[in-house]
């Protein structure tokens, strides 16, 4: 699908002041992505370049936090059966595994909960309540899910459970009656930073945990790989605390990580090699995603609380496994629902919304083939499957559309939904997909906009290649680590050309490895245009073209400053 090029320079507002322009900003693009993030002066810039822990806010601003960390402590005095439970995808997995692995330093009578997909379902369930009630549990911490579960900690309350809930998906009106909710999102809530992933709540909890009882935070602060692993994975807004946890994480990430992390990290190849953000959604992250979808999160949790070397790798390699398969499945359903798809003739349907069910899908995979129609067809969709006699169903939008109010537009018709702003679980009966296909339809057609409809590549800075100079390179990679509200830079430069070099490369020579240059410098830049091959014969006639592009390291060559440009769309110069 072709995409709509779009930039916004710099307003008359926006400015650096003369020291920053001469500290930092070597040319024009530099000053204008300080500018769109805000920075104005060195000392901001400074801030923003080197993120620093002594910056992470004062964890008791969270609502309930001083609640949650009486329990905790009271638990802990009276010997009480502590469970840690999450959600079996990389947010919960990595939540259950740091504050289960940190407590553990100080606490053994405690244990941890990951429930299964396919017997359980997301949350909270009365089987897992019941069968914890059994053990002599008194106190369940749940990370990364909880919000909307009622009935069930009502329940847990009969038999003389409590819990603890520490969580980041948007709550109804009406709350759990839980001891504590933990949740930056809490209507009234004036935490500063509303957006943490479900890791990002429970780092914070063992951080006002350590505070109260006066325990240093190297340790936790140690952890805080398995916190970036989770804020890249969920795509939550790497900004403020969240840039600050990344941060550091990464650096432990390329260091001294997690013994389960460090198995993954040799599997994905990456030793001796620097990890990026996105070696984690890519790399990192689906593996551990794999053992929820594939067979049970716990799997992975016992990887990442692993302490013994060969242990750890051997999980790692039955997780890869997982991967290698969810691969395979994610593949064979994505093509059974496009041909489903392409015979209903939605690729030139004026509808604004899929909504696609097939009782016999893989639980596990239909998220993933959500977002691989949601790119494809650039609607907001709804996958539907059956799972224990209800239709289940992950929903994924596109940009600037609020899906989860569309989702909550139908929610009489609903047993259970709940999620963000661009992802959202949901579970119904089989007779109410119609409906709710016909209400999902008629909600995102009313308040959908036009310029939502079509993917948009927002061009931050135009550079000629002369600008790309060692210099700006080692100035660019400061804007490390990227996400959501810090997007990596996208760069545009007209009237480039064909070396002379340029080939088609893959298994079908369906990308195109570049060799361009500009009238602006005679150095050849290498890139690389993934999917792009209808577009080599243009280029191979020597005409001028623009390309819009990100600037990765090279990883085939020593030198630091050595790039490779990632191109994401040519079009014909005018």
């Amino acid at each position: 699908m072709t995409s709509k090029w779009s930039y916004l320079p710099p307003t008359s507002e926006q400015h650096c002041d003369d020291a920053l322009v001469k500290k930092f900003a070597g040319c024009q693009a530099i000053s204008e992505l300080l500018m769109q993030r805000g920075i104005s002066t060195v000392e901001e810039a400074e801030k923003f370049f080197h993120p620093s822990l002594k910056d992470m806010h004062d964890p008791f601003l969270m609502p309930d936090m001083d609640k949650a960390v009486r329990r905790l402590n009271q638990a802990m005095g009276s010997k009480e059966k502590i469970m840690v439970y999450g959600d079996y995808d990389v947010d919960g997995t990595t939540a259950v595994a740091l504050v289960y692995k940190y407590l553990q330093n100080f606490y053994s009578n405690i244990e941890y909960y990951i429930p299964t997909r396919y017997d359980e379902g997301y949350g909270i369930s009365k089987r897992s309540i019941e069968m914890a009630a059994e053990q002599g549990v008194k106190l369940i911490i749940i990370l990364d899910c909880g919000i909307k579960a009622i009935e069930e900690i009502r329940y847990a309350q009969e038999l003389g459970i409590d819990f603890i809930i520490c969580d980041h998906h948007v709550p109804d009106e009406e709350l759990p009656p839980a001891i504590a909710i933990l949740n930056p999102k809490l209507e009234g809530s004036t935490y500063p930073c509303p957006h943490l992933s479900g890791c990002g709540v429970g780092y914070k909890f063992m951080q006002a945990f350590s505070m109260s009882n006066g325990i240093s935070l190297s340790d936790l602060e140690g952890m805080l790989d398995l916190v970036a692993v989770s804020i890249a994975a969920d795509i939550v807004p790497m900004v403020d605390e969240n840039r600050i946890m990344a941060y550091h994480g990464l650096k432990r990430l390329n260091s001294n990580p997690n013994m389960g992390l460090r198995a993954i990290i040799r599997i994905c190849s990456l030793t001796n090699r620097e990890i990026t953000i996105s070696d984690v959604i890519f790399k990192i992250g689906p593996r551990i995603n794999a053992s929820g979808r594939m067979q049970s999160g716990r799997d992975a949790v016992e990887l990442l609380v692993s302490r013994d070397v060969a242990d750890a790798y051997e999980k790692a390699k039955n997780i890869d496994q997982y991967n290698k398969d969810r691969k395979e499945l994610d593949k064979q359903i994505t093509d059974e629902a496009n041909s489903i798809l392409e015979a209903r003739g939605e690729m030139d349907s004026e509808k604004k919304a899929i909504v696609i069910y097939n009782k016999d899908w893989h639980k596990g995979i239909i998220g993933i083939v959500a977002s691989r129609l949601t790119e494809l067809y650039y609607k907001p969709s709804v996958v539907l499957t059956l799972s224990n006699g209800l239709a289940t169903g992950s929903s994924r939008s596109v940009q600037g559309f609020d899906i989860y109010s569309a989702i909550d537009a139908s929610r009489d018709l609903l047993e259970n939904f709940g999620g963000h702003t661009y992802a959202v679980g949901l579970s119904l009966k089989e007779e109410n997909i119609p409906e709710f296909t016909r209400r999902f339809e008629e909600y995102v057609a009313t308040n959908i906009q036009p310029n939502q409809l079509e993917p948009q590549l927002d061009i931050d800075a135009y550079l000629q290649f002369a600008d790309i100079t060692p210099e700006f390179i080692n100035t660019l990679k400061k804007f490390n680590p990227f996400g959501p509200g810090n997007s990596k830079p996208l760069f545009c430069t007209r009237g480039v050309m064909d070396f002379g070099t340029s080939k088609l490369v893959g298994k079908q020579l369906e990308h195109i490895k570049l060799e361009l240059i500009d009238n602006s410098s005679g150095k050849v830049f290498n890139g690389i245009a993934f999917n792009m091959a209808d577009q080599f014969e243009y280029i191979h006639s020597h005409q001028p073209f623009d390309i819009v592009y990100t600037i990765e390291n090279n990883k085939h060559q020593s030198s630091p400053t050595a790039v490779q440009l990632s191109v994401k769309a040519i079009k014909k110069a005018k």
